[in-house]
């Protein structure tokens, strides 16, 4: 007989959900009636604020919660070879981000000398090395399994290299940490984090005044870049890579959810999993880099885009799993507190998603706070304002708005943090 009600943590919440109890007592929240169904990321981040662990009813839940994520998305079967796909793995809580840094920091020195040397191999003719791929991802998986916010953490603070270079690297980074998510097993993080790493480096055979072109591609410049694809598989097929889950990720990551991409136009989940992954994977690193016809997004407005294209370029649950993944304000965001302070993201509170760990950069009047205080937005709270009366109970700090790179003239890289 299955379990109709069942304990987990506000981080595991999905949307059809019904919560029947809390961690606490219901007149301690705003909540007016014991029990409701979760209709949106906004009801996730708001019990966050409240409580850690919440009773889920699913005979009371709407739609196909009561079915895990991965099956929902179709992962029980690798549709493209009809062969069962490993069993999930349940991944430890993040390590602290100190604790990570020295090896995640290693780990991304080693895999940007790789990016750098495959793009100059493949201008020269060279050929890409499997084991070359195989010595510089497995660090980046074994450190996103410990800590993804230990990688993207760096990654803010370190000057950007060309495109060409910092996409594959961060797009290898992030496919491993959206598969970490979902519980993919090691060794389809391996796959999904190569296909990041792969799945756009055919661009380098393209003549560099296409990739430098300031504004929209004519159509026939549209055609000559979407060749990239056919050149990164047969890039792909010349290194040795043979696993056909990452030969599947580099040719579908630009098919699309309404079978508006290319090359094959394929819809839904006729794009496998693992390509329909990549594409939202791709598209969040492009949107937040800087680019010859586009200033970088925050990263916070990149996934609100994603959010917006769900269910039609993109399928609606796996954005919102890859929202859960990041977090409200992805590790390495720039943002506004309500103390009028800017700082950046250092690490996510898995439960408290709008009250990350931040480390301040400004002071109120944005001058530059050189001491760059550390604080956890979910516990650190200040003084009450004056209007509030004598009496009134200190407030906690919040974040108000996302900021753009290089806002108010900081420059992550230089600030030595």
């Amino acid at each position: 007989m299955p379990i109709e009600e069942r304990q987990i943590s506000v981080a595991e919440l999905q949307l059809g959900m019904y919560v029947c109890r809390l961690d606490r007592p219901w007149t301690d929240t705003p909540y007016p009636l014991q029990g409701f169904v979760i209709r949106s990321l906004a009801d996730i981040e708001m019990l966050g604020r409240y409580c850690r662990s919440v009773t889920v009813d699913f005979e009371k839940s709407v739609g196909p919660v009561a079915r895990p994520v991965l099956e929902r998305l179709g992962y029980g079967t690798m549709m493209a070879y009809r062969r069962p796909a490993p069993k999930p793995v349940q991944y430890l809580p993040n390590v602290p981000l100190i604790e990570e840094l020295p090896r995640a920091e290693a780990a991304w020195s080693n895999v940007r000398g790789l990016a750098h040397r495959i793009v100059e191999d493949i201008r020269q003719g060279r050929r890409v090395r499997a084991e070359d791929l195989d010595e510089a991802i497995e660090p980046i998986v074994a450190s996103v399994i410990r800590s993804a916010d230990a990688f993207f953490w760096l990654d803010a603070l370190r000057r950007r290299d060309a495109y060409a270079y910092s996409h594959s690297v961060n797009c290898c980074a992030l496919a491993a940490t959206f598969g970490r998510q979902l519980g993919f097993p090691k060794a389809l993080l391996t796959d999904l984090a190569t296909g990041g790493m792969l799945m756009d480096l055919g661009k380098a055979m393209l003549p560099e005044a296409l990739l430098a072109t300031p504004g929209p591609l004519t159509s026939e410049q549209r055609i000559e870049a979407q060749r990239h694809v056919e050149f990164s598989l047969k890039l792909l097929d010349d290194s040795g890579v043979r696993s056909p889950d990452v030969g599947l990720m580099v040719r579908q990551h630009h098919e699309r959810h309404d079978g508006s991409g290319y090359p094959d136009g394929l819809a839904g989940t006729k794009i496998s999993l693992l390509g329909r992954m990549l594409g939202i994977v791709d598209t969040y690193d492009a949107l937040c880099s800087e680019r010859p016809h586009q200033p970088a997004m925050s990263r916070h407005d990149a996934l609100q885009l994603l959010y917006k294209e769900r269910d039609r370029l993109f399928q609606a649950e796996l954005v919102e799993q890859f929202s859960q993944c990041l977090g409200v304000y992805p590790t390495g965001s720039l943002v506004e507190l309500s103390t009028g302070e800017v700082a950046v993201v250092m690490a996510q509170n898995a439960s408290r998603r709008l009250h990350p760990k931040v480390t301040v950069l400004t002071l109120p009047d944005k001058s530059l706070n050189k001491a760059f205080p550390q604080l956890d937005l979910w516990a650190h709270r200040v003084a009450a304002p004056v209007s509030d009366g004598p009496d009134a109970e200190p407030v906690r700090v919040r974040i108000v708005r996302s900021l753009p790179p290089g806002s108010y003239g900081l420059d992550m890289s230089a600030l030595f943090l």
